[in-house]
């Protein structure tokens, strides 16, 4: 057993670090270019029609509003790859992986609207009356290639199961530290929980998140502000030491290791991918539900939720570490705690282990709900309604399976499983290129320059 962990994580590494790396950067850049800069040219525009459009009742064909289906999608990236995959990045990479998550974040959102503007236009309804969709039907209807959409369907469907094990666990022995409850009882509660949200389908986990959400958000960034006003007088050093060394190594200092160039750009590049999930096409699966009448419309969002994710979320969570001085205390072995170090810099101890285990708690609870989302809508894909729901059960096994360290070994899965997925959702984005350009010149043309007339483009292709 031993063997065959050593050996997936090999392969793992390497698609991650290499193949994978270098195909969500291409693709990025690829669309970015493609749509003319789409996600700098229109910025404001982008502002305007998602978060200045929040309170704004529509009555377009859709299961949730577009404020729901984006909270639902962001539900799954942000919290904890920001809180603690941030500091990880840090401590391998030093503080010019911060850069490079920049970097990757402004060329992603190219990435992140294109999959939604493509699952928009392609999604169905399904027997349910509920509005589906993601890169298998897109693939499938406007490709012809069934064989990568199962792909990416059987993969997601699987990569769902260590996922939310892996979510349950963090949580469980994070309250087990902090409060020193046993993981099991922490485990049956989040398996409540998260069975009370999902069995209420895309229309109850997108009343939720569109209540958690943003308030999580918010107090986290409210929190972190605070220490890092508390330390501005290092900001400018701080600053120049991620510009610096972004393209110059760093020596090690305190508990921090050094770094080399390649270590930035190589932690940078992956934490900034895992973080706002541009490319690995789950987003899509929940923009698809949204209430709208033109897929660029929606697929705005895609660009706002990796702004909010990578630029403002993650950020913050790096000049926390980085203003204390976290990132030097703690070593890389303990990297999931610098966020708890740097925050008792200004709290105390008590209050940060308090402060971010609560906060991880209610991430947990929306991420493992949208996880379990994504997972049972590949079931319906590949099979049928009714296996579906028997994969929610599958899942929420899986939650508490998780929650008490089981089946640690199925965990040695996840990136591989991930790395497949991306691979059969990124080369699909690249031939519908054209699409997405079409898509965009249509919405520029009719709705942002107010010319009007019939759509240049077959906008829904769906089925009842």
């Amino acid at each position: 057993m031993d063997l065959i962990e050593e050996l997936v994580a090999q392969i793992s590494d390497f698609l991650w670090t290499y193949l994978l790396s270098v195909l969500l950067i291409f693709t990025g850049l690829f669309l970015t270019i493609r749509l003319k800069f789409f996600q700098f040219r229109f910025f404001g525009h982008v502002l305007k029609n998602t978060v200045g459009k929040i309170f704004k009742k529509n009555k377009q064909k859709g299961s949730i509003t577009p404020f729901q289906a984006f909270t639902s999608a962001l539900a799954s990236t942000a919290g904890a790859t920001n809180i603690v995959g941030v500091p990880v990045a840090i401590s391998f990479g030093g503080p010019g992986a911060l850069f490079w998550m920049w970097v990757v974040a402004l060329i992603g959102m190219a990435t992140k609207y294109a999959e939604i503007a493509l699952g928009l236009k392609y999604r169905e309804q399904n027997k349910e009356g509920e509005w589906v969709g993601g890169p298998q039907y897109y693939i499938k209807k406007a490709l012809g290639w069934n064989k990568v959409a199962a792909m990416f369907a059987f993969f997601l469907m699987i990569e769902a199961i260590p996922s939310t094990m892996v979510q349950s666990n963090s949580i469980s022995t994070q309250v087990e530290g902090a409060f020193g409850w046993p993981t099991w009882l922490t485990g049956g509660v989040i398996t409540i929980l998260v069975a009370l949200i999902v069995f209420g389908g895309i229309k109850r986990i997108g009343k939720i998140t569109d209540k958690l959400i943003p308030g999580m958000i918010l107090i986290y960034i409210s929190i972190a502000l605070i220490v890092i006003f508390a330390h501005i007088d290092q900001l400018p050093h701080v600053f120049g030491l991620i510009f610096t060394h972004a393209f110059t190594p760093i020596s090690a200092a305190g508990g921090f290791a050094g770094a080399m160039i390649a270590d930035a750009l190589r932690w940078g590049i992956a934490r900034g991918l895992y973080s706002n999930e541009a490319g690995v096409g789950t987003a899509p699966i929940a923009h698809a539900a949204a209430q709208t009448d033109h897929p660029t419309k929606q697929a705005m969002w895609g660009i706002f939720s990796v702004f909010v994710d990578t630029i403002i979320i993650c950020t913050i969570s790096g000049l926390t570490v980085l203003v204390t001085g976290a990132w030097q205390d703690v070593g890389p072995d303990n990297a999931s705690n610098m966020i708890n170090v740097a925050l008792s810099t200004v709290f105390g101890d008590y209050f940060g282990g308090l402060f971010i285990t609560i906060f991880l708690l209610f991430f947990v609870l929306t991420t493992t709900g949208v996880l379990v989302f994504y997972g049972e809508k590949q079931a319906e894909y590949l099979f049928n309604l009714k296996v579906s729901k028997g994969m929610r059960i599958v899942y929420i096994i899986a939650i508490y399976v998780g929650a008490i360290g089981g089946l640690q070994f199925v965990w040695q899965f996840l990136d591989l499983t991930l790395a497949f997925v991306v691979l059969a959702n990124i080369f699909p984005l690249l031939f519908l290129n054209k699409e997405v350009k079409a898509i965009t010149e249509d919405y520029i043309e009719r709705i942002y320059k107010g010319k009007g007339g019939k759509p240049s483009i077959e906008l829904f292709v769906h089925k009842k």
